[in-house]
């Protein structure tokens, strides 16, 4: 009975590890609050899900450039982005939203150094577990070429 138990585990085990994980890296270029709703905050949530019904992991990666940096500032009021209305009356929920992300869906945030500084913004302007990285197409290539499904949100 032992033998037939841990025969069955072992082949369970086996057909999990060959089940490797689905990866995808998002291009995050918009600069559009709704658009980045939809697409980002519903639906990595969505997609995990999607792939947890199948028993299958999903890694998710976002690189942030364009116009993306905005949703990603600590305090957008004192930013270049301080006249935008929509983001400053839903960036702490925004916030929020995007922590869940990288805390409870282990989603990876990668920002572009380069443009960082074209925004006149530097690491300590953005949340804490956004990375950041030489600039947005390194991070494109090297996700790629770890296997990663591009998909492009753009405006």
């Amino acid at each position: 009975m032992k033998k037939i138990l841990l025969s069955l585990l072992f082949t369970l085990g086996i057909l999990y590890a060959q089940e490797a994980p689905a990866k995808v890296v998002y291009d995050l270029t918009t600069k559009d609050l709704k658009n980045f709703e939809l697409r980002i905050l519903s639906a990595v949530v969505s997609n995990k899900a999607h792939y947890e019904s199948t028993l299958r992991e999903l890694d998710v990666s976002v690189v942030i450039h364009g116009g993306a940096y905005k949703f990603f500032l600590k305090e957008p009021a004192a930013s270049k982005f301080k006249d935008d209305k929509a983001l400053l009356s839903s960036y702490q929920t925004l916030g929020k939203r995007i922590q869940t992300l990288a805390d409870t869906y282990e989603v990876e945030f990668l920002v572009c150094g380069v443009g960082l500084r074209k925004h006149g913004l530097e690491k300590k302007d953005v949340y804490d577990f956004v990375k950041v990285i030489p600039n947005a197409s390194i991070g494109l290539i090297d996700k790629q070429n770890e296997g990663y499904a591009y998909v492009p949100i753009r405006d």
